[in-house]
């Protein structure tokens, strides 16, 4: 299975868009986003995508109460889903996520660094897609996640 993951959009809706439509046209069947969305106005961009959303809070999104009202399921996290046959850990910062969720997890999927990481380790998959808003580093970037092989390729956002 491909899922797609975005972080950090930032309100920064040119990218957010692109990155968005990079993912459809890869095929993904799930996109997740840890955090830092920001406004509601942004937010209402991921409801073009139809498929099954997991989306956390990132430490910058503020206005919770809007971001609910557009996407009703965003939560804290940890938040957790399976796909796969895989456990799969969504945090918008790796340093939130207690030892015993990675200790049961296959996959980590986080954001709040902006840097991309892309690092099997003792059988598990930790994912960071970086920026798609390019602002703090100045490179938009997503995700493209196998669950099967538990590879991700990292692609490059058009700014």
């Amino acid at each position: 299975m491909r899922i797609g993951a975005i972080s950090d959009t930032h309100d920064r809706l040119p990218t957010l868009d692109r990155g968005l439509a990079i993912l459809r046209d890869r095929g993904v069947e799930i996109i997740v986003h840890p955090g830092d969305v920001i406004a509601p106005f942004a937010a209402k961009r991921l409801l073009a995508w139809t498929g099954p959303l997991y989306i956390t809070y990132g430490n910058n999104d503020g206005e919770r109460a809007g971001l609910k009202a557009v996407l009703p399921q965003i939560q804290d996290g940890p938040l957790w889903f399976e796909a796969d046959n895989r456990r799969i850990l969504v945090h918008h910062f790796l340093d939130w996520c207690a030892a015993e969720d990675i200790d049961q997890a296959d996959i980590i999927i986080t954001g709040h660094t902006h840097q991309v990481v892309n690092l099997q380790k003792n059988g598990k998959l930790f994912l960071n897609p970086g920026e798609c808003c390019g602002w703090l580093y100045g490179r938009c970037t997503v995700a493209v996640l196998e669950t099967r092989s538990l590879t991700a390729e990292i692609i490059e956002v058009p700014q």
